[in-house]
């Protein structure tokens, strides 16, 4: 408090004073108005670092949120699934990776080891390629694809390839010969998937053994071993497939994905992703519990009532490749129990056309909206009609995905507001 009776130190306080209110007044500039809808927006949190607390980092950075009234009760806080593992020190080695596939599958460095609908990707594939050689360096890798493309859209041929073959491949295979003969680059990213992965086989030490075909029980053909089912969403029913005629075949969800590994995941070696030459990052441990803690932090301290979810990949299909960008095994790894639940509701559009038809006014029309968004109706009522109930922590995690861009925008906090 200034007591000074000197002009200056008076003048100065003074200025204090006025610089006080002004700051009061831009925070309250910040408050979003009423009539926006569903908003989001990234907020930079500075470098991650292993060992470090994320329930504390992520509430320093929805302190200075709220501090400058961005955060309101009914906000979801979305927190990158990368960060998190990132804190966990949730990494994992090739070695690693390589002695726990042998000694789940019961494999020698000899023997034949069958890997069954991969995704294309030198992120999130490549250095689980290398490290499942790395399980069988004298031996021989057999790798199955679908085709026309992976699992999750990833074109591995041309098109019209059976006219290129000049056979029919409706019911049929392709061959490690064929496909040397017929280079096809990736149109997004310009890789040869094929050969890549056959190079990384052969750095190993192993023999590749690379062909597509869209029946997954072709690859028992081969006689390996054992088998790793790769795929992400169908690995499951594929896994059943399998089974029926070769018992020794894991997930990629059955590898490091006990607590009794130094690193671990619910999720093994799905969601994983490249980190350094010798380290991949595991998908974070405990997901919901993190989501918990977090909401509890916040609660406890700025007496905000929020959800939290923890997210990766979103759940959209890009649509100038065709790749369905969900290469994470879920959307949302883990979230708060606010989160569970379906976003539905009225088709605004189809209201709007219905009432102006029955010569209703502007203001008629918006009352009677409000009076229907009151209402329940159920799924398959006409006024429904058009929308598709979806799980809301798939839309934000989706959502936080788009805004924190593949790229990486330096923001690994994401606030959605008005969703709900």
């Amino acid at each position: 408090m200034c007591k000074s009776r000197n002009w200056w130190f008076n003048e100065t306080c003074l200025i204090e004073k006025l610089l006080k209110l002004l700051n009061i007044h831009s925070q309250s500039m910040f408050k979003i108005p009423n009539y926006i809808g569903p908003l989001a927006f990234g907020v930079k949190m500075g470098v991650i670092l292993p060992g470090d607390d994320i329930v504390e980092s992520v509430y320093e950075a929805v302190k200075k949120c709220d501090d400058d009234g961005l955060i309101d009760d009914g906000d979801i806080l979305c927190v990158t699934e990368s960060v998190v593992a990132k804190a966990q020190n949730n990494y994992v080695s090739k070695k690693e990776i390589a002695e726990e596939v042998r000694k789940k599958l019961s494999l020698t460095e000899k023997d034949n080891l069958g890997i069954l609908y991969p995704i294309a990707s030198r992120n999130r594939f490549v250095p689980v390629l290398e490290s499942l050689a790395k399980a069988v360096p004298e031996g021989e890798i057999t790798l199955q694809f679908s085709f026309p493309t992976d699992c999750v859209g990833n074109q591995l041929v041309p098109e019209k390839l059976d006219k290129r073959l000049n056979r029919d491949l409706s019911a049929d295979e392709i061959s490690f010969d064929e496909l040397r003969k017929i280079r096809f680059y990736h149109p997004a990213t310009g890789v040869d998937y094929v050969a890549l992965y056959s190079a990384i086989i052969e750095k190993e030490g192993a023999k590749p053994n690379i062909f597509l075909s869209n029946d997954p029980r072709r690859i028992t053909k081969y006689m390996p071993d054992g088998i790793i089912v790769s795929c992400i969403h169908d690995r499951r029913r594929t896994l059943q497939q399998i089974k029926e005629k070769f018992d020794n075949t894991i997930t990629l969800d059955d590898l490091h994905s006990e607590p009794t590994n130094n690193a671990w995941s619910e999720w093994g070696l799905l969601g994983c992703n490249l980190h350094s030459a010798e380290l991949i990052k595991l998908a974070p441990r405990e997901s919901f519990k993190v989501a918990r803690n977090i909401q509890a932090k916040i609660r406890d301290t700025i007496r905000k009532k929020t959800e939290v979810l923890v997210y990766g990949d979103g759940a959209y299909k890009d649509p100038s490749t065709g790749i369905y960008e969900l290469a994470d095994p879920v959307c949302s790894f883990g979230h708060t129990d606010g989160l569970i639940t379906r976003r539905k509701g009225i088709k605004y559009k189809y209201f709007v056309g219905l009432l102006l038809s029955q010569g209703k006014s502007r203001k008629e029309i918006e009352k009677c909206i409000e009076n229907e968004k009151r209402k329940s109706y159920e799924i398959d009522d006409e006024s429904m009609e058009g929308t598709t109930p979806r799980k809301l922590e798939d839309i934000a995690a989706s959502l936080a995905d788009l805004v924190s861009g593949s790229a990486d925008a330096g923001t690994p906090l994401v606030v959605i507001k008005n969703l709900a």
